[in-house]
């Protein structure tokens, strides 16, 4: 059987890989803009509450959308330390940055 007709499907995982990509860029903004709300704001950076509704969420999407459990549980852990720590290194640099390291 011949490669060729799997052009189609790569083309379409090439620019799925793209969006995922953007996504998850925009998805480390936004967590960029919570930390330095959450520094003027004297929030802490580590809200559990808000972690397990969101791991809710996520998982009952994945759920949804057919994904594995194991990958979808692993690929949310994976997610939600990654932005944590760029939060929680983002609300330490700013705070450095600022001279005095307290509000």
């Amino acid at each position: 059987m011949s490669q060729d007709g799997l052009e189609p499907y790569r083309r379409r995982l090439d620019g799925l890989d793209d969006e995922i990509g953007r996504l998850l860029g925009e998805r480390f903004e936004v967590c960029r803009e919570i930390a330095r709300y959450k520094l003027e704001h004297e929030i802490p950076m580590m809200q559990p509450h808000r972690v397990e509704a969101v791991r809710e969420r996520y998982l009952a999407r994945a759920e949804e959308a057919d994904l594995p459990a194991e990958f979808a549980a692993d690929f949310h852990a994976l997610l939600i330390a990654a932005t944590c720590k760029e939060e929680d290194e983002l609300m330490a640099a700013l705070e450095a940055s600022s001279g005095s390291g307290e509000k």
